[in-house]
């Protein structure tokens, strides 16, 4: 038996039905189309920047961002909501495309029907579980959008009419089905392939054949009306993102992670650096403003927004938007606020959970250059103090070069210009070299070295800051010139691997300086200790150890290096109790985007916030990665009551204690 149905059932497809469909199909396509075009015309005020090369990685960004929904599906609850809308309607879609292509191509022109048989009965089981899907998830996200709103999540009136139209798309669409088959297969076999519509079906089964027809032919126009109408809205309304975040996935930076621009400061035609009107950015972040969503994700995961400072990613970029599309003269610095802009850790925590791939972190950057470059303004007089200090000693905390490698002197090891036949280059770092909670840090690594055979060296008072919280912080010029001055020491001495116990010289090194013709390679301290355990040559005794552990945020989502210090604390004899918030998910120190050189004025304290998280995990010892880390924990030990609750170590310190005599 061939199990089949006449599609367009008491509507027919002959010239009356396709000509004004068709019409009304292109005409409205025509609508989204030049409103599109207009939005173009907008992003166009940006500078160029390129986002079509690596094609083959980039059309796999899109299928998994679009198709899978990859990204919108970590969050659970909205997100899987959201995802599982996507793909009911998505199926509705692809069905509604074969039958057209059916009804009106193949079985029109030359009698030729491909919906029947067993893979009809599957395709209509599927569109009703597809239908129903739809329906019950877009119930669930309205309720969640307008009846129990989450604080933060904003929603216009056009947005609630655009859900609005989804919701009768959908139904109609049953009862077109439900009216059709009350009158054609009510008690067949071939009902039950439809369930969802059966229902329906049984509905209106009370109705008349003549009313079921013409509520039929009324539904059938209705739906088609309604379809259309959504169409026209998608351009002005949020929706909007169906189309640019899908794009955004195209567009998205496919370079290392958290890598800034590097500016031409010898460019005698640029007359401004940074960004204080909306030309000065690129158009790929003038197309970030249309991509979002405003799902708050971002704000929900900023540690700034998340202590009381003025700093909303979501409502920064929307503010950016707002400029481009409305008062393309107004100053962006003012738009989005000074507070705001300086509160940023640049931890990255947006971006890493942003669903339509939009870069925050680059635009604020860009905005701080321009303060800083053209303004010569900085958050605190603090701040200045420190740049000040840097350029005379190299460092921000304004102790003299010279003893800069005063901490290394009874531990046996050399500076380059003494001996630089060594197997690494231990880049130490301006914390490590002068702090002395963190010089601790920088002796335990040379120890583990030392017991595993490896001649290390240092640059000594040659050392200069990396530069990263300077350029963090948008004293571009600065952060050139410290890493100019390291880069040429560096290779002259013909260094052939480095090795940083700072994530934020290492990330600097590592990437950043890639654009300044430096090539040598460059790792983190926890990767190259796990390579010596690895290969035999650190040789540790396990001894018991209970903590929770901190993934830095320049080490985490900078970095993706999650494993590597896990692996040495257990490999310690350390068991670990994750915090709520780890790995990506992890929650800033504070110091992050130059802030260590600054005083947190505004709102609590980021890294108060952050120990109490360590406390709640049941842990008395907090491991971490990271300088700027340790430092803030130690303060934030203190300002949350928790001496002699909680101890701050760092990785070094806790292998170090384990080595085998």
């Amino acid at each position: 038996m061939e199990f089949t149905r006449e599609i367009y059932w008491n509507v027919g497809h002959g010239v009356t039905t396709l000509l004004p469909m068709y019409v009304l199909t292109f005409a409205s396509i025509a609508v989204l189309v030049k409103a599109f075009m207009k939005r173009v015309k907008v992003y166009k005020q940006g500078k160029p920047v390129e986002r079509l090369d690596q094609i083959p990685a980039r059309v796999l960004n899109l299928v998994k961002g679009v198709l899978l929904q990859n990204k919108v599906i970590r969050v659970k609850g909205p997100g899987l909501a959201h995802g599982l809308f996507f793909w009911g309607f998505f199926l509705l879609f692809l069905g509604t495309c074969l039958i057209v292509l059916q009804a009106d191509f193949t079985d029109l022109l030359f009698g030729v029907k491909f919906l029947k048989g067993n893979f009809y009965l599957l395709f209509s089981l599927v569109l009703d579980i597809a239908g129903l899907v739809a329906i019950v998830m877009l119930g669930g996200l309205l309720v969640r959008r307008y009846l129990v709103r989450p604080e933060g999540l904003e929603s216009k009136s056009d947005d609630a009419i655009v859900h609005g139209l989804l919701f009768a798309i959908l139904i109609s669409g049953f009862v077109i089905e439900g009216a059709r088959m009350a009158v054609t297969e009510l008690d067949t076999l071939l009902a039950y392939w439809s369930p969802i519509g059966l229902v329906f079906a049984k509905g209106l089964a009370g109705l008349g054949e003549g009313s079921l027809r013409s509520v039929h032919r009324f539904a059938w126009w209705f739906h088609l009306l309604l379809v259309m109408g959504f169409i026209v809205a998608i351009p002005f309304t949020k929706f909007r993102h169906i189309f640019t975040t899908s794009l955004n996935y195209l567009f998205a930076d496919l370079g290392p992670t958290g890598k800034l621009v590097s500016l031409d400061l010898e460019d005698d035609e640029v007359e401004s650096f940074g960004a204080s009107k909306i030309t000065d950015l690129t158009w790929k972040d003038i197309f970030d403003t249309d991509a979002c969503t405003q799902c708050k994700r971002c704000q929900d995961r900023c540690p700034a927004h998340n202590t009381e400072k003025p700093l909303s990613p979501m409502k920064l970029v929307n503010q950016i938007g707002e400029v481009a599309f409305d008062n393309p003269e107004a100053n962006l610095v003012d738009v989005c606020d000074k507070d705001a802009i300086w509160s940023c850790t640049t931890c990255r925590a947006c971006q890493e959970i942003c669903p339509a791939a939009i870069e925050h972190v680059g635009k604020i950057v860009d905005m701080r250059r321009n303060l800083v470059l053209m303004e010569g303004e900085f958050p605190g007089e603090e701040v200045m103090t420190a740049m000040e200090q840097t350029e005379v000693n190299g460092n921000p905390l304004g102790i003299g070069y010279a003893g800069r490698g005063d901490w290394a002197e009874d531990l046996g090891i050399k500076t380059l210009a003494e001996d630089p036949d060594v197997d690494i280059l231990y880049f130490v770092g301006c914390y490590a070299s002068f702090d002395a909670r963190n010089i601790k840090i920088a002796k335990a690594f040379i120890q583990l070295c030392h017991s595993a055979g490896i001649k290390v060296g240092i640059l000594g008072k040659e050392e200069k800051c990396c530069g990263e919280p300077m350029r963090k912080m948008g004293n571009e010029y600065l952060y050139q010139s410290l890493a100019a001055e390291n880069i040429e020491l560096i290779k002259n001495y013909g260094v052939k691997e480095i090795v940083t116990s700072c994530p934020h010289c290492f990330n600097t090194l590592n990437k950043d300086y890639r654009d300044l013709d430096f090539e040598i390679p460059v790792i983190n301290y926890t990767v190259y200790l796990e390579r010596l355990l690895q290969t035999g040559q650190l040789k540790l005794k396990a001894k018991e150890l209970f903590c929770t552990y901190h993934d830095s945020c320049y080490l985490g989502r900078h970095n993706d290096i999650y494993d590597a210090p896990r692996a040495l604390i257990q490999t310690a004899g350390g068991r670990i109790v994750e915090m709520e918030k780890n790995r990506a998910e992890a929650f800033c120190c504070s110091a992050g985007g130059g802030r260590i050189m600054a005083e947190e004025k505004l709102g609590s304290r980021i890294n108060v916030k952050r120990v109490k998280m360590a406390a709640e995990a049941g842990s008395p010892i907090l491991v971490s990665n990271c300088p700027f880390c340790l430092t803030m924990f130690e303060d934030g030990v203190k300002g949350a009551d928790l001496e002699g609750q909680l101890l701050s170590m760092d990785i070094a310190e806790v292998l170090v204690e384990r080595l085998e005599t």
